[in-house]
């Protein structure tokens, strides 16, 4: 009997998904698949199926998740497409997966968390699930993950996933990694929301944009992505390094256009 694997996919869509196809082939099927002409870019976790507990119906998916009488393995059943994440346990999530719409991928794997090393006062965040808007904070990754999932405010979530960005360098010439024109069109808003933030108002959150993930890209990705759980609990996924894709990915980085 064929292993069935259990895939979490959370940027742009969110879904649970049980399959027979291993993750590369996953994502390849789930960002170019067979139809004529598609291809979009994924996100989505390895999850240990020994974790997941009663979540998710998992008998009817080994019920269904059987290969066709062809042979061919069985690509894809859903078992939710609405607030799926929360659903998850923090122990069941494994390895995370950025797939290009050709279908190329790399893998990031849990590291434990640390502050930024350098700290300018605010960093920018792009929250992928299951909310979309990009924010500027004046909070750290930890603290921001908390302060979203934490029921004490009225604007919360029962988790979150959000990737810390590249914070585009405001003062000229230095280098701050290929970002391309992605922050061309909301340059001057969003100067005025750091500005904001740091007017000793006591903000510490504030809305760049409420639709930028449909242009959301591989290339903004700066220090990684994170999963933000109830009781504090946070999961780090460190973004390689630019050395590190251009030795062992390069072809992936380049379809991200990061090279």
């Amino acid at each position: 009997m064929m292993n069935i694997h259990y895939y979490l996919t959370v940027f742009p869509m969110e879904a649970m998904i049980a399959s027979q196809l291993e993750p590369e082939a996953f994502g390849a099927y789930m960002a170019v698949g067979n139809r004529k002409g598609s291809a979009e870019m994924l996100t989505f976790f390895e999850l240990i199926e020994s974790e997941l507990g009663d979540s998710f119906d998992l008998d009817y998916a080994r019920r269904r998740c059987v290969g066709h009488s062809d042979g061919r393995l069985k690509n894809s059943v859903y078992l939710s497409v609405y607030r799926a994440l929360e659903k998850v346990p923090v122990d069941a999530f494994g390895a995370l997966w950025l797939i290009t719409k050709d279908g190329r991928s790399i893998s990031l794997e849990q590291s434990a968390y640390t502050d930024p090393d350098s700290w300018e006062g605010n960093a920018l965040y792009q929250e992928l699930c299951p909310a979309h808007p990009l924010v500027v904070s004046a909070l750290k990754p930890k603290h921001f993950a908390e302060y979203i999932v934490e029921d004490s405010t009225k604007v919360t979530m029962p988790a979150i996933f959000f990737a810390e960005l590249t914070t585009p360098d405001f003062n000229g010439d230095s280098f701050t990694g290929n970002i391309g024109g992605y922050y061309d069109k909301m340059m001057e808003h969003l100067k005025y929301c750091i500005a904001e933030l740091k007017d000793g108002k006591g903000k510490l959150t504030k809305v760049v944009d409420r639709s930028s993930s449909a242009v959301f890209n591989f290339q903004v990705i700066g220090r990684g992505l994170y999963i933000g759980a109830s009781g504090g609990r946070l999961v780090f996924y460190p973004m390689l390094s630019r050395e590190e894709l251009k030795k062992n990915h390069y072809d992936w980085a380049k379809s991200a256009s990061i090279f």
